[in-house]
């Protein structure tokens, strides 16, 4: 990752390189939620809808909407046990396994990546001042806030391997 200060090139920043754990768990996770950003900007409407690669229906637009649902599901349901729909309004369905990948026909760039970024604000509001010790419940199992930490950098970081393919598919843009 070539860097200018405490930015990349591009803006996204650098998690520190010698920080606190709390605080290097939050800075890589900002810089994967920041790499998804900018993978999506620039964006038209149908370019945010262009398909991965057959068979799959994946999309940028999809991406989006999934950690969206994925920053609800970890921060707010898993963590604080909170009893919320899912990020459309829908009844919470544990058992599909679509996980917020396919928006509905109407959803937009704009405001699936509103949607998204309202949901960080959510979840960091949820962990603000909650110990790195802190459990929530994962189906019936306790789960820390280390641990959401840990696998929502893994989650973005596999996604955004994924978004680096669609958008080099879109305009051969890559390196993000």
């Amino acid at each position: 990752m070539t860097t200018t200060g405490t930015t990349t090139p591009d803006d996204r920043p650098v998690p520190p390189m010698t920080a606190d754990e709390r605080t290097t768990l939050e800075s890589w996770l900002d810089f994967h939620r920041a790499t998804l950003a900018a993978k999506c900007a620039g964006l038209d409407e149908a370019e945010a809808r262009t398909l991965s690669a057959a068979p799959s229906p994946l999309t940028l637009l999809g991406l989006v909407e999934h950690l969206a649902e994925v920053e609800r599901t970890w921060f707010r349901r898993v963590l604080t046990g909170a009893d919320l729909p899912t990020v459309r309004g829908a009844a919470f369905d544990p058992t599909v396994a679509d996980g917020g990948f396919t928006p509905p026909p109407d959803a937009t760039l704009t405001g699936t990546l509103a949607l998204w970024q309202e949901e960080i604000r959510a979840s960091r509001t949820a962990t603000a001042h909650l110990p790195l010790d802190t459990t929530g419940d994962f189906q019936g199992t306790p789960v820390s806030l280390r641990w959401i930490y840990i696998h929502m950098i893994e989650e973005y970081a596999r996604h955004n391997g994924h978004a680096d393919l669609i958008r080099e598919r879109i305009d051969g843009t890559t390196g993000v």
